[in-house]
């Protein structure tokens, strides 16, 4: 269930610190330590799965409930409700893909833009 080398597997077991968002059972939330947005947060399941090209089915009920708490933690975090504000959901797959660390995460973006990058 963890990889024993991965970052975000260190960072959710408390082996790394981090600026927690949120915990519970299957998901470990913390700030993005490089954000590109006045909120940016990861969610990452606690269970290691290397990236969206290895989901499965078995893996859909973890990805529902991962997409129904990131809007519940985008207010949360300070992000302004939809419509006039609201937030931006990114997964980066692959290294051409723009990920960076071999485990599913979730970016949560939010807050007034522009925005440095993204």
């Amino acid at each position: 269930m963890h990889d024993s080398d991965c970052l975000f597997c260190k960072i959710a077991r408390g082996q790394i610190p981090s600026r927690k968002v949120y915990e519970d059972d299957e998901f470990f939330a913390f700030h993005d330590i490089r954000p590109a947005a006045p909120i940016h947060f990861l969610i990452v399941p606690k269970a290691h799965v290397a990236s969206m090209a290895h989901v499965t089915e078995e893996h859909a009920p973890m990805l529902g409930r991962m997409l129904t708490l990131a809007p519940r933690l985008a207010a949360q975090e300070g992000c302004n409700p939809y419509p006039e504000g609201g937030f931006r959901l990114v997964v980066n797959t692959g290294t051409e893909g723009g990920q960076e660390v071999h485990h599913l995460h979730l970016h949560v973006l939010g807050g007034p833009r522009p925005w440095a990058r993204g």
